[in-house]
């Protein structure tokens, strides 16, 4: 097996191996990477990035028991595809198909079982992707729907494919827009919001700025409606976030986002090496020039490898795998792969393949990744040589319960105070 080292963000939120997933690969387009340039600093990358990811919210896009409101859409169109004629690849992670369905379905209130959820999604998305490809010939630009859901982001498969169709998109000069798969998408495997989703996408594309636009102009050290609030201007860490009080609430009432995951967000965009700016989708002109206006996160300095950075962010553990002293000093310290002389014990159900936490004698979880053999599979291999498991029960046996090139460390760090402020 070939050497692998690791590398440290500079949040310490997540550590993980370069040269391990499919961003390592030569790019679909043949262009060079973003992150092999210099990049500037500050809110001048937006004025020359070559490619953004650009994410709106449903309160955005849509007027309470009205559905998709049209003026608002073709005012965000027009920005998106000016900033295309200018030479930037834009990608468009839109929120508000559940949004755009509910009218049609007599719907008054967001659905809160998931079947009707789905339900929903399955007729808004076509309104809404029939809306964006009328705005978007108005400029002459051809559309593409992806629909993605947490699953496709994880596996090595489904991973490079996601990828791989995005880059041909832009290359042949297609705006892709991108939005969670309701209609398939469940409460194990759903993003839940598409603030993160687009934050994934930015590093999946290696966008070199997110935009996040919703009905909130920035980011504020309290509740916006608050009298007093004022405007944070520029986060440089997570320091920055310890004293302000995150909101939850969206004016339409539509959505699941609100400022916790949009800074969430920003944190995974940081922690890939992207820049992310937060503001109100009537200030996506004025953001997109750089101005100053919103909230702007500024990057990490180092932009690590890719499909790690997912399976940190976009997935849920399926269970835990118990290990002692030995094994953690192995996987954490010397970077190796977990063998099964080093799990205690096993907890949750879970396949070959899912996403299992590591954690060490305390519950500390130390690494993520994908486990080889299912909860059922493992317990009669616990503690053995790979050796001695492959003399008694066949070569398949000799094998890593986890291989390091599918594992990622995390360490855990608290970024700001989630209150819920109305």
């Amino acid at each position: 097996m070939r050497e692998v080292t690791q590398r440290d963000t500079t949040d310490g939120q997540l550590r993980e191996a370069p040269g391990t997933g499919p961003d390592e690969q030569e790019r679909p387009d043949g262009q060079e990477r973003p992150d092999e340039q210099e990049q500037p600093d500050g809110r001048a990358v937006l004025g020359t990035a070559r490619r953004l990811v650009v994410k709106v919210g449903s309160s955005s896009l849509t007027v309470r028991g009205k559905g998709l409101d049209h003026e608002r859409l073709d005012a965000l169109v027009d920005v998106l595809a000016a900033r295309q004629a200018a030479g930037t690849q834009v990608v468009l992670v839109s929120s508000g198909a559940i949004a755009a369905g509910m009218t049609p379905l007599g719907l008054r209130r967001r659905p809160r079982d998931l079947s009707t959820q789905q339900a929903a999604a399955s007729v808004g998305q076509g309104i809404l992707m029939a809306r964006y490809t009328q705005a978007f010939a108005r400029h002459g630009l051809q559309v593409g729907q992806v629909l993605l859901t947490t699953e496709d982001l994880v596996r090595r498969t489904t991973y490079a494919n996601a990828r791989r169709t995005l880059w041909r998109l832009l290359g042949l000069g297609v705006l892709p827009i991108v939005n969670e798969n309701d209609t398939v998408a469940n409460d194990e495997i759903r993003f839940g919001d598409n603030d993160r989703l687009a934050a994934l996408v930015a590093q999946l594309v290696q966008a070199e700025v997110l935009v996040l636009l919703s009905d909130v102009d920035a980011l504020y050290d309290g509740p916006p409606n608050r009298p007093g609030a004022a405007r944070v201007p520029l986060i440089t860490g997570p320091d920055d976030l310890q004293d302000i009080q995150l909101g939850s609430a969206g004016a339409a009432g539509v959505g699941l986002g609100g400022m916790v995951t949009k800074v969430d967000a920003a944190r995974i965009a940081s922690v890939s090496g992207i820049p992310t700016v937060l503001t109100s989708t009537d200030l996506a002109g004025q953001a997109l020039e750089g101005k100053d206006v919103g909230t702007w996160f500024r990057a990490a300095d180092r932009r690590p490898a890719g499909r790690l950075l997912w399976l940190a962010h976009a997935t849920r553990p399926a269970g835990r795998l118990v290990l002692d002293e030995g094994a953690v000093a192995a996987v954490v310290e010397r970077r190796m792969s977990l063998l099964p002389a080093g799990v205690i014990r096993v907890e949750g159900r879970f396949s070959a393949g899912d996403p299992v936490d590591l954690v060490d004698e305390s519950g500390r979880s130390v690494a993520r990744g994908l486990v080889s053999y299912g909860s059922s599979e493992l317990p009669p291999l616990l503690g053995r040589s790979t050796r001695v498991l492959a003399k008694r029960l066949g070569a398949e046996y000799q094998r890593e319960v986890m291989h390091r090139d599918d594992l990622v460390l995390l360490r855990h760090r608290s970024i700001a105070k989630r209150t819920r402020n109305t």
